[in-house]
């Protein structure tokens, strides 16, 4: 028998070429791990081979019409398409408010709504409220009582706040109202109810609420 045989069949030689070639596989990717490095491609009805959708919508003020995916959402045609990047992706799930735009005067979470559903309809976003030299009531109160900190979810929260206002002077009640069958009472209780899908994480909340306050006690 060969001085290197083994009793189990193996020779020492055997085993130290097994063990080299164990640990140069080892340091070879796997197929699936070099499948996912490859940078991704973004999911389009062109790639996915479906038609395009034509929609027709105003956007602050300005009319459009445009052929898109119709898996697109309202926040990605808003931000990826139409470059108004005022509205931000936050949670992405409708949780925490930073998507708010106005549709039709009525507030809404764009990352949750599709865009081919607002054919014809009036998208306002915060570019759209006011302008550097010409701010919205509502900007400037935030300006005023410093109703931000980091700013990212100051847009949606603006947004909300406008049609929060026009939700209560409506009539629309809340969780909260307390006599549904007389007008809604503007209150702080009242504001933070329905101000609550709006997640500030620098919990600039009570400056927000004086914000929202000057501007309602300004229009009565």
């Amino acid at each position: 028998m060969d001085a290197e045989q083994q009793k189990d069949g193996y020779t020492r030689r055997t085993v130290l070429i097994t063990s080299a070639a164990g640990v140069a596989a080892a340091t070879l990717p796997h197929a699936g791990q070099a499948q996912a490095q490859q940078p991704a491609v973004p999911a389009t009805a062109a790639t996915a081979g479906l038609p395009l959708a034509d929609v027709a919508l105003r956007i602050n003020g300005q009319p459009h019409t445009l052929s898109i995916d119709p898996r697109v959402t309202l926040l990605d045609l808003l931000r990826e398409q139409l470059h108004l990047t005022g509205s931000k992706k936050g949670c992405d799930h409708g949780q925490c408010g930073a998507c708010t735009v106005l549709v039709n005067g009525r507030r809404i979470n764009s990352c949750l709504t599709l865009a081919v559903l607002h054919e014809g309809d009036e998208v306002t976003t915060i570019e759209g409220l006011g302008e550097p030299k010409k701010l919205h009531p509502m900007q400037t109160a935030f300006v005023k009582h410093d109703g931000y900190q980091c700013g990212y979810c100051t847009p949606g929260q603006i947004c909300s706040a406008v049609g929060m206002l026009g939700e209560m002077r409506g009539g629309m009640p809340s969780h909260v109202t307390r006599n549904l069958a007389a007008p809604v009472v503007f209150s702080d209780e009242e504001m933070r109810e329905r101000m609550s899908g709006n997640i500030c994480r620098c919990a600039g909340y009570p400056n927000i609420i004086a914000a929202i306050r000057e501007v309602e006690g300004a229009a009565t």
